[in-house]
């Protein structure tokens, strides 16, 4: 059974936001009172939602700014799940010869 792995808030950011309603980076970006390459960033899943970004998140698209942290919390369990079972794999689990 393949396993559904949580979006990162920026994913979501842009799929059900942006996209569906034609919105800019720099229009968010503005909204949210951060650069553009910091919206760049997060909707690259490059950096985290903290508590200070779920905030502005929240007074700009809606939802809570628990909600966004909870988002960004099973996005990194399901990461961190990720990354300890390709520490115990061993070459040949991983196919090589």
């Amino acid at each position: 059974m393949n396993k559904i792995h949580p979006p990162h808030p920026g994913e979501y950011i842009r799929f059900n936001y942006m996209v569906p309603f034609s919105m800019s980076g720099s229009f968010l970006a503005e909204h949210l009172e951060v650069a553009v390459s910091t919206l760049n960033s997060l909707l690259n899943a490059k950096i985290r939602v903290g508590p200070d970004m779920a905030k502005r998140l929240s007074d700009a698209l809606g939802r809570t700014p628990e909600n966004w942290l909870t988002m960004q919390g099973k996005y990194d369990q399901c990461l961190a799940g990720t990354r300890l079972r390709l520490v115990g794999a061993t070459k040949t689990t991983l196919g090589a010869a």
